[in-house]
């Protein structure tokens, strides 16, 4: 397709991409937007340096090549310079949704959905609420001098729905969102917003602020993936560890962190948020074991981090759009499910902290969770609704504190924010896992 100069290394990734946005405040349409985009990033590297180029004129890619070109330094040597060996070559087309593709569906259909769920907000409690439905379906195309050649799509649709809940002199903000990858899966969760809607009223009219300390604390699967992503998943990013001596001695692979009971994952072949068939710069996506048995295992790569490290590509270079150069990112990283069923674990707990959902959470040494519900644990059983502000802890003293993983397990997918880094935001990835119990962490 483009006639890549000698003696450099070139690869271009080409994007389009097919959005849409419904907005409703209260029950009055605010706006409709459907958007398609088509556009284009190029690297070339001439074994000293990288030369990038973004642009939308994808009828030219051949003159942004040859521009980019002029710039860089032939290298007869180019082939066996270490990051251009890394690179793969791979040669391959997976579409998965060319049918069903929300692309096909009338904007009426995705409309009526999300009037039909915003027509069972009832409460009085709910003094008002903004909404959304937003889907997005991209179809990336991948080209190196090497002779890799690549097509692949990726799609997600969901809804996100924030409520302003007065009961009393109790009031806050809950937000409900869940994602998909087809409309028709979307419309089977109807009932979940409700019943997260009914959580949330139930939860600000009776929480009581909670008495500060440190608890035995249990996190849900959404909290779970939550504090992964946060606390640990970022450490494995390789990127940051890159010159940095200290780091690397921190985190030595092989180094005990936990009990054998905990493994965290980061897998791009997963179905749903984080689904990287492909990475940006044409890695195969796979299954990266980042802690095994309590032993740091592995960490997240792209082509250039795995050399510097002298270690396997992961498939984790990532960049947000076609705008920017792909940079070390997760993709869905989740604490593997346990053995033990739940209730045993709760049955357990005399005393402690049940935290259901969460507002946000950050963190890289030290992390912070901001519980949206969260429950006390009393006599082996969850009992009444607790105020947080903030649990944080250390991250190896946490993943130290672990002691206990149930059987049950569960990936989350959802819209409206995304991971960030650098000034690459909001990107999708997946996140979730078992249920997790922590035997202390400080709860303000």
């Amino acid at each position: 397709m483009y006639s890549f100069p000698r003696d450099l290394y070139v690869d271009v990734r080409l994007e389009e991409s097919f959005d849409t946005r419904i907005r409703f405040k209260q029950l009055a349409l605010e706006g409709q937007k459907v958007r398609q985009e088509k556009g284009a990033f190029i690297r070339v590297f001439d074994g000293q340096r990288w030369y990038y180029s973004s642009t939308t004129d994808t009828e030219n890619l051949q003159d942004h090549i040859d521009t980019l070109a002029s710039m860089a330094t032939p290298n007869h040597d180019i082939l066996n310079h270490p990051i251009v060996k890394a690179f793969e070559v791979n040669r391959e087309s997976i579409l998965r949704y060319e049918k069903d593709s929300v692309t096909d569906i009338p904007i009426e259909e995705k409309q009526a959905l999300l009037e039909t769920i915003l027509g069972r907000i009832s409460d009085e409690a709910i003094v008002g609420h903004n909404s959304y439905y937003m889907d997005n379906k991209t179809i990336k195309s991948f080209y190196s001098s090497k002779g890799a050649v690549l097509t692949f799509d990726q799609q997600v649709c969901g809804i996100r729905i924030t409520l302003d809940i007065v009961c009393g002199t109790n009031k806050d903000q809950a937000t409900v969102s869940k994602g998909a990858t087809y409309l028709a899966d979307l419309k089977e969760y109807a009932d979940f917003f409700q019943e997260e809607i009914t959580k949330s009223v139930a939860f600000i009219r009776a929480a009581e602020p909670v008495v500060p300390g440190e608890y035995p604390v249990l996190l849900s699967p959404e909290a779970t993936g939550i504090f992964t992503h946060e606390s640990f998943g970022h450490k494995s990013e390789s990127d940051f560890m890159v010159g940095d001596e200290t780091m690397r001695t921190e985190w030595a692979l092989g180094k005990r962190v936990g009990q054998d009971l905990l493994n965290i994952i980061d897998d791009g072949t997963i179905t749903g948020n984080g689904y990287v068939p492909f990475d940006d710069e044409g890695t195969r996506g796979r299954k990266t074991e980042i802690i095994s048995g309590g032993l740091l295992a592995g960490r997240l790569h792209s082509a250039a981090t795995s050399v510097a490290l002298e270690e396997g590509l992961t498939g984790n270079a990532r960049a947000v759009n076609f705008e920017f150069e792909p940079i070390v990112r997760m993709t869905t990283t989740y604490i593997d499910k346990g053995t033990r069923p739940l209730k045993d674990i709760i049955a357990e707990m005399d005393h402690g902290i049940y935290l259901e959902t969460l507002k946000h959470g950050s963190g890289m040494s030290t992390f912070t969770l901001a519980p949206a519900r969260a429950y006390k644990i009393e006599g082996g059983r969850v009992t009444s609704p607790v105020k947080i502000s903030v649990v944080t802890g250390n991250v190896f003293s946490t993943l130290e504190e672990v002691d206990a993983i149930s059987a049950e397990f569960e990936l989350s997918s959802f819209v409206g924010g995304g991971c960030g880094k650098m000034e690459q935001h909001p990107l999708p990835i997946g996140y979730g896992g078992p249920y997790t119990r922590v035997k202390k962490l400080k709860v303000q």
